[in-house]
C-alpha cells in the first residue's frame, strides 16, 4: 500500500470569532491509503478537509501534499487532487452527461479524451443508463455519484470525500464503497470525512477519531478497538431515569463511564455479560422504569464512548 508520505498536516489551526474549529491537529496519510476523519457533525473534519483541499486558510500550521505546502502552491495542489463536496454541486436542468461535459471544459478537457472519460467515469458509478437523463429526476444517492464522476474527471492522485453516503440509498452507497475500493486498488489516496460507523468500519485502512476540534485518536481499526479492551458496552431504553439510578450504576465494581441522552442509559463496563443481572436489580430498585436492554461487543460507537464520554452522533 505504502510509496512513503504523501500528506503531511502539521499543528494545523483554525479559529472562527474566538472559536478554535480546529485545535492543533497533526497526521500524515500514506500513498495509497484510505483514512477517515470519523466523528460528529461540528467536530472540524469538514474544516480540516477545507484547509487541505486549499479551500480555507488555516490561523497557523503547515499542510503539504505530494511536495506542494498548500499555501505557496494551492494551483499545483487543485491539478492533482479530486475534491466531493458534502452538498451536490450539480445543475440539476442539466444531463448527467452535459454536467460532466461542463465540468470536463472548467478542467480544460475536450474532444474525444472529455467524451471517452465521461464514458469510462459514468460506467465506474453505475450510471451510463441514466447519462442523459436530467439530474433534477435522480435520487440523492445518483447525484452523489455524478459527483463523485466529476471530481474524478481530471484523473487525480487524491481523492478527497466530505460525508460521502450521507443521505443515500443503500444501493448507491454501496456501489459508491465500490468505486472508492476499486480507485484505491489503482493505487489512489483518500481521505474521507464521515459521521459514519459503517463507513470508517468498511472502507478506512486507517481511521482518525475528531471531536471538538481536536485529534483524539488515530489507528486502524483493530488498534482503536484494543484501547477499548475488555469493555461491552449496554444500552438501557427507560421511561425514566431519576438521577439516583446514574449514581448507583457508577458505584458497581468494574462500571467504566455512564451517561444519559433521551432515554437511553449508556454504561460502558468490564465483562458486562456477567454483570448484567445485576446491573438490571440495580436500576429497577434505583426507580428506572426499563423498557429494553442491550448489550455489544467492543466497537466503533464504543470506543468513541471510551475516548470522548460521549455517544456519536449525526
Amino acid at each position: 500500500m505504502s510509496d512513503g508520505t504523501i500528506i503531511t498536516v502539521e499543528n494545523l489551526k483554525k479559529k472562527y470569532n474566538g472559536f478554535m474549529a480546529v485545535d492543533d491537529v497533526s497526521f500524515a496519510i500514506e500513498r495509497g491509503e484510505i483514512i477517515g476523519l470519523l466523528g460528529p457533525n461540528g467536530a472540524g473534519k469538514s474544516t480540516i478537509i477545507s484547509i487541505m483541499c486549499c479551500l480555507l486558510e488555516p490561523s497557523s500550521g503547515r499542510v503539504t501534499i505530494d511536495g506542494f505546502d498548500i499555501k505557496k502552491n494551492a494551483i499545483d495542489i487543485k491539478k492533482i487532487i479530486g475534491v466531493v463536496p458534502q452538498e451536490i454541486s450539480l445543475y440539476p436542468t442539466l444531463t448527467a452527461r452535459e454536467n460532466l461535459t461542463f465540468y470536463g471544459r472548467i478542467y480544460g478537457l475536450s474532444g474525444k479524451g472529455l467524451k471517452d472519460r465521461i464514458g469510462t467515469l459514468l460506467d465506474m458509478v453505475g450510471l451510463t443508463d441514466r447519462a442523459d437523463h436530467k439530474l433534477e429526476g435522480y435520487s440523492g444517492g445518483m447525484k452523489r455519484r455524478i459527483n463523485i464522476a466529476v471530481a474524478l474527471l481530471h484523473d487525480p492522485r487524491i481523492l478527497f470525500l466530505d460525508e460521502p453516503s450521507t443521505g443515500v440509498d443503500p444501493q448507491s452507497r454501496k456501489r459508491i464503497y465500490d468505486t472508492i475500493e476499486n480507485l484505491n486498488r489503482e493505487g489512489m489516496t483518500v481521505l474521507l470525512t464521515t459521521h459514519q460507523m459503517e463507513d470508517a468500519e468498511k472502507l478506512c485502512h486507517r481511521i482518525a477519531i475528531v471531536d471538538k476540534g481536536k485529534l483524539i485518536a488515530l489507528d486502524t481499526l483493530d488498534g482503536l478497538l484494543k484501547q477499548v479492551g475488555e469493555s461491552d458496552i449496554i444500552h438501557v431504553a427507560a421511561k425514566e431515569i431519576p438521577p439516583g439510578s446514574v449514581e448507583a450504576i457508577r458505584q458497581i465494581d468494574n462500571v467504566q463511564k455512564v451517561s444519559t441522552d433521551n432515554g437511553m442509559m449508556t454504561i460502558q463496563l468490564l465483562h458486562g455479560r456477567g454483570l448484567l443481572a445485576g446491573i438490571i436489580d440495580t436500576l429497577i430498585s434505583s426507580g428506572t422504569k426499563v423498557e429494553s436492554v442491550q448489550i455489544k461487543e467492543p466497537d466503533l460507537e464504543t470506543l468513541f464512548l471510551h475516548l470522548t464520554g460521549t455517544r456519536l452522533r449525526g
